[in-house]
């Protein structure tokens, strides 16, 4: 009898459309791929989209015409509500990105589904030494597997398909407090990864591991160690001679926490090199000295780690002024001439163009408000005004060490010829101490911590916001000058991201994702995304629909220091991802329940409140914000259960939470400590109580006043506050 095959056909058509409309758990990058991300526009291959770093895509689908029909596609929600950094990779219709503790995921990038998720299990008291947060900047794809470098110094090597690891290598001392928070870069089956931990006191560099087994087959060093071993190379021969005293003991600093670039065409690797450990330069190479290659580009060879050239963005700085931002690639017209050029928008607020050829300067000009220098000379050296080194008293300084640009990475379009910065205003007042004295747990810095905690905090909000502000600036690099600006409420905003389709994407601290136009600033479109916006978006497409992706997700460095507020809440640190026509929404934010009743007063002298207090700043402010103002993220320590002291001192001198992040201090803090450390916030969390509870006209009038001495300080601190 014969049977039909219409219907083997139609069943087996069924299965193969089905087979066919599933990702691809594939991520064959290879080297030339790589050096061709650029002709691939659905994809997101490399950290900055290519090896030049420029972050500007060729997309047009979603355009200034139409970004007003942009909504949210889908979302998916990370394991914590902390601090989102990174940028993800898009291969082939998957996505690759990390969250907080170093956490990796792959989605399908067509609706946000989870394939698999790694977790390489960082000790949870690391964050102790993080410096900025329990964050990570992202990973790297290559001949199908996943890289990423986690917080507590390791570097390991995911299989794409599976989500299983693969191989991993220790690649810092974890004896001392180095971290890695920044994505690794790939060249020709060459892993290159930095580290970070310069505050605390630890010595710079960048190894490159084989992508197959994890064996380390160079490694750079960024500042020279003890003299007394030898040098590793002639670089660090050279470096030594601009170094004095004994600077190796705090390790000198000048870690590569961040941006990384490479030039196919010249093989040249680019590093940006961190501060010095301490920051005060007078305590830490006494007798003067540029202290190579601290705050320094340094382009060396992939293949070998050898040296090529430098150029010092800081000489002997000592403001944290790093110049790690992100570095961005480009042949522009400079002066008549094509160029191939590195810019960057450092800290210290002088935007830079340098010939990537040969390390050649070319030009620095302030993009925003700077004191601590008056311009740089023609030998590419900044002329520093007087007394903002703070050698022998104090100096109010400008740009702070948050800097004028901070990791956020900017955008740079070759359409427009302008480059997208989040750019930052801000001072910081510096003071000399006579000795360095190492305190363990504690951020070497060099310079005076405040004697006593800073006033209530009401009166900290307003002063935060009079001293610092953000901005979205276009700047033309080839006229060195500033275009259009967009200014948010807050400092600390998101990275950004450039379109052919004439566009700017960026999200802010406020917790808006906004679209301008590319060439004047105009807001086209925005959406309230629950959370601060950190870090950079991404754009890429899957069956011709385009796509916007953004981690959201409050924290880092400023954002918990700070303390600007974000909303109640579970599962707020989400990956975002938007498309024309869309029109998802997202749960509604749950209702903040009451704020429990503070405990009773302790019985203590003022001075042990006051000791209490500088303990606070001193230890806990890096997390729960100055003056316990809380920005959402981890507990606010004035609103917490009544604890009782033996319960607080089992969580902060035992350890009892350090398995959820809050790490241990008995080795540092006495119980005593501890103790007063708890009175002190209980006097806060009564005054906070206090300030909820004034009369609106009274609470009104008291932020007037504030407002009036908060412009008077701000205003005097904009000044040259040098004093001998």
């Amino acid at each position: 009898m014969h049977v039909s095959s219409t219907p083997l056909r139609l069943i087996f058509s069924f299965f193969m459309a089905v087979f066919l409309s599933l990702p691809t758990l594939a991520a064959n990058i290879d080297h030339q791929r790589a050096i061709n991300a650029a002709s691939e526009p659905q994809n997101w291959l490399l950290h900055g989209l290519t090896y030049q770093e420029q972050r500007h895509s060729p997309l047009t689908q979603i355009n200034d015409s139409n970004a007003e029909q942009l909504g949210l596609d889908w979302f998916f929600d990370t394991n914590t509500n902390r601090g989102l950094e990174a940028t993800p990779i898009v291969v082939d219709g998957i996505m690759y990105l990390t969250g907080t503790w170093s956490v990796v995921y792959a989605l399908d990038a067509r609706n946000g589904k989870l394939l698999w998720e790694y977790d390489p299990k960082v000790p949870r008291e690391m964050a102790r030494t993080a410096c900025c947060d329990v964050v990570n900047r992202g990973v790297a794809v290559w001949k199908n597997k996943v890289y990423v470098g986690t917080l507590d110094g390791r570097l390991v090597a995911i299989d794409a398909a599976s989500g299983e690891k693969v191989w991993e290598v220790t690649t810092v001392d974890q004896s001392l407090p180095y971290t890695i928070t920044g994505a690794p870069r790939v060249v020709k089956d060459k892993i290159m990864i930095g580290n970070g931990g310069a505050e605390y006191g630890v010595r710079g560099y960048v190894d490159a591991y084989d992508s197959e087994t994890g064996r380390r087959i160079w490694r750079f060093y960024t500042v020279p160690g003890n003299p007394d071993d030898g040098f590793e190379n002639k670089a660090m021969e050279d470096a030594a001679k601009t170094w004095n005293g004994e600077w190796w003991k705090l390790g000198g600093g000048g870690t590569v926490w961040d941006s990384m670039a490479y030039d196919p065409e010249l093989d040249l690797f680019y590093l940006g090199v961190g501060n010095g450990s301490p920051w005060n330069r007078h305590l830490r190479s006494p007798g003067g000295g540029d202290n190579l290659y601290l705050t320094s580009i340094v382009a060396i060879r992939p293949d070998t780690g050898e040296y090529v050239w430098h150029y010092q963005v800081v000489p002997a700085e000592s403001w944290d002024y790093t110049a790690t931002q992100h570095m961005v690639l480009a042949d522009i017209q400079w002066q008549g001439k094509l160029r191939k050029v590195l810019m960057q928008a450092p800290k210290s607020g002088f935007f830079m163009i340098i010939d990537r050829e040969t390390g050649e300067f070319l030009s620095a000009e302030p993009f925003v408000e700077v004191n601590w220098a008056s311009h740089y000379d023609e030998n590419g050296r900044p002329v520093e005004n007087e007394g903002m080194d703070y050698e022998n008293g104090s100096a109010s300084v400008k740009p702070s060490g948050g800097g004028a640009h901070n990791w956020q990475p900017m955008a740079y379009s070759p359409d427009s010829g302008l480059v997208y910065i989040p750019a930052m205003e801000s001072v910081m007042i510096y003071e000399q101490v006579d000795e360095l004295k190492y305190e363990p747990g504690l951020r070497h810095l060099g310079i005076k911590r405040s004697d006593a905690p800073p006033g209530d905090a009401l009166f900290m909000e307003v002063l935060r916001d009079k001293v610092s502000s953000g901005h979205l600036l276009a700047w033309d690099p080839v006229q060195q000058k500033e275009v259009w600006r967009v200014p948010h409420r807050y400092a600390w905003n998101g990275g950004g991201l450039s379109t052919a389709g004439n566009l700017v994407v960026q999200g802010t601290a406020d917790r808006r994702f906004v679209i301008y136009r590319g060439d004047n600033g105009e807001k086209l479109w925005e959406m309230d995304v629950q959370t601060g916006v950190m870090a950079a978006p991404i754009t890429y497409s899957v069956d011709g629909e385009q796509y916007i992706t953004v981690l959201a997700g409050w924290g880092g460095g400023f954002g918990l220091i700070a303390g600007v507020k974000q909303p109640a809440g579970p599962k707020r640190s989400r990956v975002l991802t938007f498309k024309l026509g869309a029109s998802k929404t997202f749960p509604p934010i749950p209702e903040q329940g009451p704020i429990p009743e503070p405990p009773e007063l302790m019985d203590v002298d003022d001075a042990v409140l006051e000791r209490g207090g500088q303990l606070y700043e001193n230890y806990c402010s890096y997390c729960h914000g100055i003056a316990a103002i809380s920005g959402g993220t981890l507990p606010d320590l004035r609103r917490l259960q009544p604890h009782t002291p033996q319960s607080f001192d089992l969580i902060v001198h035992g350890g009892a939470f350090k398995s959820m992040g809050m790490p241990y201090f008995g080795d540092v803090l006495s119980l005593e400590d501890v103790q007063a450390i708890h009175a002190h916030l209980i006097v806060e969390a009564h005054e906070d109580k206090n300030l909820r509870e004034t009369a609106p006209w009274l609470l009104a009038v008291k932020r007037f006043f504030y407002e009036i001495i908060g412009s008077i300080i701000a205003f005097f601190l904009g000044g040259n506050m040098a004093t001998g």
